[in-house]
Parts: C-alpha cells; sequence; structure tokens
C-alpha cells in the first residue's frame, strides 16, 4: 500500500469546504501593536506543544490556499479599540489568503474570525482559559471552536472543547471513550498521546477514519522507508530477473550439451 499517496487521496476527501472571505488580505493597520513583552510559550511543554501542532496543520491545511494559521500572534476584533485584542496559541482561519503572512489579524478588515482555537493551560492562564476566555472566543469573536489542553504530562490531564450551537448558544464538546473530541469546524478529531521521554502529553490530529496527521518529520520518516521499500523491491525484482536470466542460460547449455551428444551418438551409429 503507498502510505503517502493515500493519505494525500484522504486529505482531498475530508479537507473542510468554505466560501472565501468578503474582506481585504491585511499584513498590518497603523496603530495596532503586533507584539509585546510577553514570551511564545510558558515553559518547553507548551513550545513543543505549539511547534508540533502548528506543524501538523500547517502540513495538512497546506493544499488549500485559503486556510491561515497563527502562532501567538495577535487577533484584533473590534475596529478601533486596540484593548480588544487576544493572542491565542494557535489559531486557524477559513477563507482568507495564507500568504502573505501578517503581524497581526483583523477581523473586521479580512471580513472572517477563527473558526478553532487551542489553548494550552498554563498556571498563569489556565483559570482564564477555562472562564472568560470560552465567552469572549465564542461570542465576542465568533469562533466556531475553542478547545484547551494541558500538555505537561505531569499535571493532571484536561482536555476540553467548546462550540456555538445553532441558536447561537454555547455547549461543551462531548469527550468520546478515549477523551478525544471531535472538531466539527475543522472535520478532524483529537487525542492526546503521551510521550514520556519528553514529558509532554501531545494533543494530535487525526482524519476522520482514524488517519494520523504526521508532522513534517514524521512525514520526512515516511518518505524515507517509502524509498526504501521501493529500493528494496526494485533490487528484489533485479535479483530475480538475473535470477532468471541465470537459469535460462543455464537450460541453454544444458540443451546445447544435449544436442551436442545427440550428434556424437548419431555420428557413432553411423559408423
Amino acid at each position: 500500500m503507498d502510505t503517502i499517496n493515500s493519505f494525500e487521496f484522504k486529505q482531498r476527501k475530508y479537507m473542510p469546504v468554505f466560501p472565501k472571505a468578503n474582506g481585504k488580505t491585511t499584513v498590518y493597520i497603523e496603530g495596532y501593536p503586533c507584539e509585546d513583552d510577553e514570551p511564545m510559550s510558558a515553559t518547553n511543554f507548551h513550545g513543543e506543544q505549539i511547534n508540533t501542532l502548528a506543524d501538523q496543520f500547517k502540513r495538512y491545511f497546506a493544499i488549500n490556499e485559503l486556510v491561515h494559521i497563527a502562532v501567538d500572534s495577535f487577533i484584533y476584533y473590534s475596529e478601533g479599540d486596540i484593548t480588544k485584542c487576544v493572542a491565542p496559541d494557535i489559531y486557524i482561519v477559513f477563507g482568507v489568503a495564507k500568504y502573505p503572512l501578517r503581524r497581526s489579524f483583523y477581523t473586521w478588515a479580512e471580513g472572517a474570525a477563527p473558526v478553532a482555537v487551542f489553548e494550552f493551560l498554563s498556571d498563569v492562564t489556565a483559570r482564564q482559559d477555562r472562564g472568560k476566555k470560552v465567552s469572549l472566543y465564542l461570542k465576542d469573536i465568533g469562533v466556531q471552536e475553542y478547545f484547551i489542553h494541558q500538555p505537561e504530562l505531569k499535571k493532571p490531564a484536561e482536555f476540553r472543547g467548546w462550540r456555538q450551537d445553532p441558536s447561537g448558544g454555547i455547549v461543551e464538546i462531548e469527550p468520546d471513550a478515549e477523551g478525544g473530541l471531535f472538531s466539527e469546524a475543522l472535520n478532524l478529531y483529537f487525542r492526546s498521546e503521551e510521550q514520556h521521554h519528553t514529558h509532554v502529553r501531545l494533543l494530535r490530529p487525526y482524519l476522520p477514519d482514524g488517519t494520523p496527521i504526521t508532522t513534517s518529520l514524521e512525514e520526512h520518516h515516511l518518505r524515507e522507508a517509502a524509498q526504501a521499500r521501493a529500493e528494496e523491491e526494485a533490487q528484489r525484482r533485479q535479483d530475480a530477473e538475473k535470477l532468471a536470466a541465470t537459469e535460462a542460460q543455464r537450460r541453454q547449455n544444458a540443451e546445447a550439451e544435449l544436442e551436442k551428444l545427440r550428434t556424437q551418438l548419431a555420428n557413432l551409429q553411423r559408423q
């Protein structure tokens, strides 16, 4: 089975369908700060989680030029008010151009809000992440789904998600028996995976049929393995062809020797 081509087929099959936003790609608006003094991630655990999941998203959504993925950058959601600003760990916007990269994201200018936001719990932000940010993201900004996750393995596991219901209310997404959550907005399933060598509890995305979305490094290893299998198969075919050629030559030599003996025998009989 061709694992790479199989995934690419499923990638097209399960990719969400959405309209193009009615705004304009906006890299920067003067007067709206695009950075602060806060570090990108609270701990190395958060950094590992953010980098891994962002890489998986970028790899998966690479085939669609209207998907914007951002890490720890500002979202401004009220024109003229620079205090109406958040900086999620990861957010995804559908319907807007992937490039050029933005210094911040301005919902009114782009004509779109993120479809999904991910926050990774830290001691400093956990209460806000579980509390007021739920309403802030889903109600004030118009995000479709919001997820929180605890990446530090030594802390109690916590993976929760909320979405807007058809009536405009907020409902918590029900986990399955394994504690995983399904994102209707992204058409992806998420569950955590314990990495004991790094002490990180990674949140990993899967296609609806359970196929994992790999990182760029994992994909590289898969391609290397596929190449190695192809080379091994080519070598087996080459060896088989050589063996068949050797066997054919052996049969040809044997037939020639047999014909020679028959000729000699016939000559003896005539004598």
